[in-house]
């Protein structure tokens, strides 16, 4: 993890000025005398002990800006990751997925629009409301699900730049719809230009944390993802361990075939439920509840430096209240693994009984979201994703302010 590096980078830094200030390691005090002078000269008073250095505080958990800053602007849009940067995020998290002519592009789903029952039911563009576009929309089977609509595989980069933006989730979020159709879908090259760009900016470093999105599917119709990743990140110089950069997704063999031809840093991301797709396809019977076994987590480890993880997998929830957390923090940590948690989200409708704010009943009222934060930070993490990096980043830097004091 680049602030992990950083930290450990500053310790080594500060044992070398602690070793020349206390005279090792110059090499140029020259031969000892092979005879002593018969009167000696009186000894020099013992110089003061060089003070201590100062302790290295242990790197600060990563807040992930989810989708960018999607509590506050259409996900998976520039001037959503712009918001999660501007509101502090560490790092900001794509879902990518292909155009027809193999470009990467930041959708939740390849689905841009999804129909059922002839009714229009969700919607992260208005492909659906153009005309030339109607004949496109199409029923294709995902990880062994039948999906209609309209899919970015099925549209030429330069046709979908044709589209706008649209909130995914409009009934939650009302507030986002006023920005509907001013953006379009960015590529993955346009996110990472935002970073650099805002890392200039802004004096600090802000990451990228870009996810794979169905490789078994994608690779099956020959639009795999993970070389045209491993290209876009060298391009930028990112394709390296110290990049600020972590690779994610919910399969397991495309993590596996990336560490075989990047040295990048890799999360595996673990459901609530289910299996990885590539298992499944594979009649693996493996789930994910045996990767977070012991001997599931010292396999990731083999390819992975940390797991991104369900909330409910570190902190069940039970009877509307958040529970004892279970051991997987600790288990991932034995086996040098981070453990990020997701998501983070600020509204009612997202959060147990007992975090909620009044009015109780309205799902887009925001709860307590501190609270769940310090729930998951007592337990351990290394990070989470989060829709509103507003909220996050304040109780992050509040928790840790307590913890000093």
């Amino acid at each position: 993890m680049q602030l992990l590096d950083f930290s450990r980078t500053v310790l080594a830094a500060g044992a070398c000025a602690f070793m020349a200030a206390c005279g090792g390691g110059s090499g140029d005090a020259g031969p000892m005398p092979l005879f002593l002078p018969a009167s000696p000269p009186p000894a020099a008073p013992a110089p003061a002990p060089a003070p201590a250095p100062a302790p290295v505080e242990a790197a600060p958990p990563l807040v992930i800006g989810h989708r960018g800053a999607s509590a506050l602007r259409p996900e998976h849009t520039l001037a959503s990751y712009q918001q999660a940067i501007d509101d502090g995020a560490d790092f900001i998290e794509p879902d990518l997925v292909p155009t027809k002519d193999g470009e990467l592009v930041a959708r939740h789903e390849n689905a841009i629009a999804i129909v059922k029952d002839g009714n229009l039911v969700e919607a992260t563009t208005n492909v659906a409301d153009v005309p030339k576009f109607a004949s496109r929309m199409t029923t294709k089977v995902i990880d062994g699900t039948s999906v209609t609509g309209w899919f970015t595989e099925d549209f030429t980069l330069a046709e979908l730049k044709e589209l706008k933006a649209r909130e995914r989730i409009p009934k939650l979020r009302p507030a986002n719809v006023s920005y509907n159709d001013q953006f379009q879908v960015p590529t993955l090259d346009e996110v990472i230009q935002l970073a650099k760009s805002q890392s200039v900016a802004k004096g600090r470093v802000i990451g990228v944390y870009p996810e794979t999105k169905h490789p078994t599917y994608f690779r099956s119709i020959g639009l795999p993802l993970e070389k045209k990743l491993i290209d876009t990140l060298q391009k930028h110089d990112l394709n390296k361990a110290e990049a600020p950069v972590f690779v994610q997704s919910f399969e397991t063999g495309n993590l596996k075939d990336i560490r075989l031809k990047s040295t990048v840093k890799i999360v595996q991301l673990i459901d609530g439920q289910g299996a990885p797709y590539d298992l499944v396809a594979l009649s693996d019977k493996r789930t994910y509840a045996d990767l977070v076994k012991p001997e599931g987590l010292a396999e990731i480890a083999t390819y992975a430096q940390g797991i991104g993880v369900a909330k409910a997998r570190v902190i069940p929830v039970a009877d509307g209240r958040l529970g004892a957390p279970t051991t997987l923090v600790k288990d991932a940590h034995d086996r040098k693994l981070l453990v990020h948690v997701w998501t983070i989200r600020p509204e009612n409708n997202f959060l147990p009984d007992s975090l909620k704010k009044e009015p109780k009943t309205d799902p887009t009222a925001y709860g307590d979201t501190a609270g769940e934060i310090k729930a998951f930070l007592d337990a351990g993490i290394d990070g989470l994703f989060a829709d509103s990096p507003a909220t996050a980043v304040p109780a992050v830097r509040a928790y840790r302010a307590a913890r000093r004091n």
